[in-house]
């Protein structure tokens, strides 16, 4: 008995290792990019000098470039959150009102509109005649809209893994509130959304994360600088710095003082990083709890 105890406690001593391993692998990263934001940049790229877990020079100039102007960051944070909570809210909304129908057995054209939803994953009708009706017949270039409808839909796959997850709650509590006279809504709202929190926080979250990162969508038909999202404006910050920098490199440009100062190139890429990525990273763990069930309920069950 002894000895199944100690080898099964050899066996945990192992296990608890292999995962603390794997938790630094993903901690000491992050770490690091905080690290490097918060360096002078001479100590990153002197000689003997290079990346630390902790700054050998402590320093904000990456920050203060970032922020040099705050109303722009502020403004473009505002429209970045505003445009992936109200987008990811309404997607999740009309992804439930679709699945929902599609989940019922007494529902006629089931099978037909799952086809049909199914088939949008196979084609795509490419850049040029998505900005020819974005544009022209939407009218939707130039407009914070622009951000908002075109995704509304939430896609067929989370649309299908929806479906998979409101299949697998038995018809009978819907037959049950039918009896009492319950509506159709009544059962959507009232029995099917309160029972798949956990699909809905999985793909909401996915679909935040995939706004909040969003920057092409501004690139293609924003011109308004008030519309641009925090990482099209932080990318357009660093290839400013970027092309300040290599006229500063030039000859021609001259030997003044300005020539001497070192832009902070390389702390700012990890200062932008920092920037863009900390609200995700602190909504996290609030979705952490519902991934599994709702991943593998959703799209294990046929």
């Amino acid at each position: 008995m002894e000895r199944v105890i100690k080898k099964s406690n050899y066996h945990n001593i192992w296990i608890h290792l292999i995962f603390i391993i794997m938790c630094l692998l993903f901690v000491l990263p992050m770490i690091l990019v905080i690290s490097i934001s918060l360096s002078s940049e001479t100590s990153i790229i002197q000689a003997g000098g290079g990346f630390h877990l902790l700054p050998r020079d402590f320093s904000f100039d990456a920050y203060r470039l970032a922020f040099a102007n705050p109303s722009n960051i502020i403004n473009a944070y505002w429209i970045t959150a505003s445009q992936a909570v109200m987008g990811t809210v309404l997607s999740c909304l009309i992804i439930g009102m679709v699945a929902y129908p599609l989940s019922r057995s007494n529902f006629a054209y089931k099978k037909i509109i799952t086809f049909l939803i199914f088939f949008t994953m196979l084609f795509n009708g490419g850049m040029i005649p998505t900005y020819i009706i974005y544009t022209q017949w939407y009218g939707l270039s130039d407009s914070y809209w622009v951000y908002i409808l075109p995704g509304l839909a939430g896609g067929a796959w989370n649309t299908l893994i929806v479906r998979t997850f409101f299949k697998a709650i038995p018809e009978s509590l819907f037959e049950s509130a039918k009896i009492d006279g319950a509506s159709e809504f009544t059962n959507f709202f009232y029995i099917a959304m309160p029972l798949s929190k956990p699909v809905f926080a999985t793909i909401g979250f996915m679909m935040l994360v995939a706004k909040w990162n969003e920057w092409q969508t501004t690139l293609i038909y924003i011109r308004s600088r008030n519309l641009y999202t925090l990482q099209f404006l932080l990318q357009r910050i660093l290839n400013e710095l970027q092309f300040i920098s290599s006229m500063m490199a030039n000859p021609s440009f001259g030997s003044t003082s300005f020539t001497r100062y070192q832009l902070p190139n390389e702390t700012l890429r990890y200062a932008i990083c920092v920037i863009a990525a900390g609200p995700m990273l602190m909504c996290f763990p609030f979705f952490q709890k519902y991934f599994a069930k709702g991943l593998t309920i959703g799209a294990v069950k046929g």
